[in-house]
């Protein structure tokens, strides 16, 4: 395994962080905005959407091992990783703005439009962000770079969030008014799209071009699809990380997905005063709850470093399961309870998402050890397969849940239909982080195994440099 000595500094730490400030802002905006977007602003039902996320999903959970395994066979000037996010990173703009585009078409051919854009643009999400996570696993083969990695990713990752989050309202406000007559909202969604799209493009470039890759497989490592899968198959650490990875972003997408319903629907208030300042509800809560993640990201280094990755994890998400289920007791006079309510619950979402980056690059190191032969490409497609699945059976519970509670788009809600908003932010997301931990507790790799397989690794990459 050929290792460059260098490692990266704060520059190339930044750098790799602005992929995921790219990227977040795109993953935020459609996590929580594009459902009602469908539904209150395209014009399509719940219940077709729900569905639509999920059949889309056949197609592109394809997508994920595949770019995965094409990015481990890429040798080119720029690397393995880095040229699919140079020349990615301007389709991905330009899909984003299409899928909120509202063309005129009827019922039926929206339905259509909406298939077609939202499986190219989960597409082209794959072929940026697969690349972009299996990057950290080559950028360092040292576990504290790695850690750094992932933390630099997470905290530029709610940074932009929170950037998504603060404009969205404003930027939709704005452009929907311009002109004259009534407001253009499918106007303003778009033409925001725009502005989100052009950022996220210059910030992929800026990854690029401040990165590198430092290792590569073994020499005497042929290319072998065939081995690959099965190597990948019969890692059980891999497995298991999957399945926690899996059940966290469900909860994460049912309570991002359900919060602008149930504050739309749900609170009597619509807004509040800040610093002087007027926020809405929906935004103010997710404001907060991004702000907190961070701080989650930043305590997840120290107290891992107690407890270990494993047991971090496990905890943090187990903390997040039982303050979800307090969701369920608020009403809108409570609304400061609520914020307390997030801030803990993002503090234990945010904890986990560096571990799991982190992890990911250590069951490649395992597979290595294990097999002789390195696919960090493939290893980390679980990470955006993972991503794109639990968003997408959030996605299509969140509308499934409201069709069955009676939903109807732009009406006074019925008390069946705010019953079933209050569970699905709280008891029905509080399930998938309580599973997460659960699949936690079988995961064998803790930090001790982990420092033995990496010293046995570093040992035999010194002696087949010294060899060369």
């Amino acid at each position: 395994m050929t290792v460059l000595a260098n490692r990266p500094d704060i520059k190339e730490k930044i750098g790799y962080g602005l992929g995921d400030f790219a990227s977040s802002m795109y993953w935020k905006f459609f996590s929580v905005y594009l459902m009602v977007f469908y539904t209150d602003i395209f014009g399509i039902s719940a219940a077709a959407v729900g569905t639509m996320f999920l059949i889309t999903r056949i197609w592109d959970t394809a997508n994920d091992p595949i770019v995965g395994v094409l990015s481990d066979r890429v040798n080119s000037r720029w690397g393995k990783f880095r040229p699919f996010i140079l020349f990615g990173a301007v389709p991905f703009a330009l899909i984003g703005i299409l899928t909120f585009t509202t063309p005129d078409l009827s019922t039926q051919g929206k339905l259509v439009y909406a298939y077609v854009t939202y499986t190219l643009m989960m597409m082209a999400y794959t072929i940026v962000n697969v690349p972009y996570a299996s990057l950290l696993g080559v950028m360092s083969s040292h576990t504290e770079d790695r850690t750094a990695l992932a933390s630099y990713r997470m905290v530029f990752a709610f940074a932009g969030s929170i950037f998504a989050f603060l404009l969205i309202d404003p930027l939709i406000s704005f452009f929907s008014d311009i002109g004259t007559g009534e407001p253009d909202l499918e106007r303003g969604w778009m033409l925001t799209m725009v502005v989100y799209g052009v950022i996220a493009a210059g910030l992929f470039f800026c990854t690029f071009a401040l990165t590198k890759e430092r290792i590569q497989p073994p020499k005497s490592q042929k290319n072998s699809i065939k081995a690959d899968l099965k190597n990948l198959l019969a890692n059980k650490p891999w497995f298991i990380l999957l399945g926690a990875a899996l059940s966290t972003l469900i909860f994460n997408s049912m309570r991002d997905g359900s919060a602008v319903y149930y504050f739309k629907y749900y609170f009597e208030i619509e807004s509040i005063e800040l610093l002087g300042f007027s926020l809405g509800v929906t935004t103010t809560y997710l404001i907060v709850g991004q702000a907190a993640n961070i701080l989650g990201v930043v305590l997840a280094k120290p107290i891992s470093a107690i407890l270990g990755k494993k047991q971090t994890f496990m905890f943090a998400m187990f903390g997040a399961a039982i303050f979800s289920c307090g969701f369920y007791f608020m009403n809108e006079q409570q609304f400061l309870f609520i914020l307390l309510l997030q801030v803990l619950v993002s503090i234990c979402a945010g904890i986990i998402f560096p571990l799991l980056w982190s992890m990911y690059a250590d069951i490649a190191d395992y597979s290595e050890h294990t097999t002789g032969r390195r696919a960090t490409g493939l290893i980390f497609s679980s990470s955006s397969f993972s991503q794109k699945m639990g968003w997408t059976l959030g996605g299509a519970m969140t509308g499934w849940t409201l069709a069955i509670f009676g939903y109807e788009a732009n009406v006074e809600q019925t008390e069946q239909a705010k019953e079933g908003l209050k569970l699905m932010i709280s008891f029905i997301p509080a399930a998938g982080a309580l599973l997460s931990g659960l699949f936690i507790i079988f995961y064998k790799l803790t930090d001790d195994v982990v420092a033995d397989i990496n010293k046995q690794l570093m040992d035999k990459r010194e002696l087949e440099q010294s060899a060369s």
